[in-house]
């Protein structure tokens, strides 16, 4: 497994990150911990998830994903070989105080992840969005003592727009705190807005990239066709996850761009899964691209990532594929 350095910091992570957040609703248990095992195996060490996971889920499930990475760490019994990252900011309970990045909040949130993961320690603490509602400052002096107190090794973020990172990054060094060493967002052939502010933002400031949705979905393996519908047990039917996914790729300029690009790939004799994830990987800048699986015999694709060569043809194409897409408002709020 190719290591990479998480942009101007210490530490090392694999260039693949496994992602969890479909564990304990789309993926049950016995399913999820053999998806672990394998990833393990092949040298797929860093795994992320949410207090809020899974995917789609409701009360009833909340902190499940969690729990289920927890109990397989503590069978196997190798939780230093693990880099495990997390994060907070949905709300996991009823009553106030019950979301966001108040220190209230943040504390009671690594508590409740902690115990979940049966583990003394995260190795990258994230807020899962931005609060608008909290200062800035209050959020990084919460996340700087979690560090201090040996709770979270590094503080990250995800779904950061770029003005809202600036304003962070600021902040730390104001309050001589470490602050954010890594972003999150999401980054595919067929969304690439982070482009534009975000990527240059961090390049310069030296964080770590760490991609999520790098299949858009599961819509860039190709397998979806114009005109069917959603299948069922999939992120565009699941739960309250649906609405999200279908409203970003299910449209029929995205089958377009698809199918375009699949018979490039197919006159190649590669796998849309492969080119994908490794177009993320060569973009300049990204640390580690985070893949899903809801059977373990889908990481090999995956992972086959890792070998994949670009030639002009291949890169244009790719490109030709965002390109032909019509421009859409950019939220300011969960990308």
């Amino acid at each position: 497994m190719e290591m990479r350095r998480l942009g101007r910091h210490g530490l090392e992570v694999p260039a693949l990150c496994l992602g969890t957040m479909t564990f304990g609703l789309q993926v049950d248990e016995a399913k999820s911990q053999n998806i672990l095992d394998t990833a393990y195996d092949a040298g797929l060490v860093f795994l992320d998830t949410a207090d809020a996971y899974p995917l789609g889920g409701n009360r009833d499930t909340i902190g499940e994903t969690e729990a289920i990475i927890g109990r397989w760490m503590k069978a196997r019994g190798h939780r230093e070989r693990l880099i495990i990252a997390t994060k907070c900011f949905a709300p996991t309970r009823g009553g106030p105080n019950n979301m966001g990045l108040s220190r209230q909040h943040i504390m009671e949130s690594i508590d409740q992840s902690l115990g979940r993961l049966q583990t003394d320690y995260v190795d990258i603490y994230q807020s899962h969005g931005f609060d608008p509602y909290t200062p800035i400052d209050e959020s990084l002096r919460a996340f700087e003592d979690l560090v201090q107190a040996g709770k979270v090794r590094y503080v990250g973020c995800s779904n950061y727009p770029a003005w809202r990172l600036g304003e962070a990054l600021r902040a730390a060094d104001r309050l001589g705190v470490s602050g954010y060493v890594s972003v999150q967002p999401r980054y595919n052939i067929l969304y690439r807005d982070i482009e534009t502010e975000l990527l240059p933002l961090v390049r310069d400031q030296g964080l770590g990239v760490l991609v999520y949705n790098p299949l858009a979905g599961g819509f860039l393996s190709g397998k979806y066709t114009k005109g069917q519908a959603p299948e069922e047990g999939t992120r565009f039917t699941l739960g309250s996850a649906a609405e999200r996914y279908q409203g970003r790729y299910w449209n029929e300029y995205q089958f377009d761009a698809v199918e375009r690009l699949k018979k490039v790939v197919q006159a190649r004799d590669q796998n849309m899964v492969s080119v994908a994830v490794a177009w993320v990987l060569a973009q300049p800048g990204i640390t580690s691209a985070i893949i899903g699986a809801s059977r373990p015999e889908q990481l090999a694709a995956n992972l086959s990532a890792l070998d994949v060569v670009f030639d002009d043809e291949l890169s244009e194409a790719c490109d030709a594929a965002w390109w032909s897409l019509p421009r859409r408002p950019v939220a300011d709020g969960y990308r």
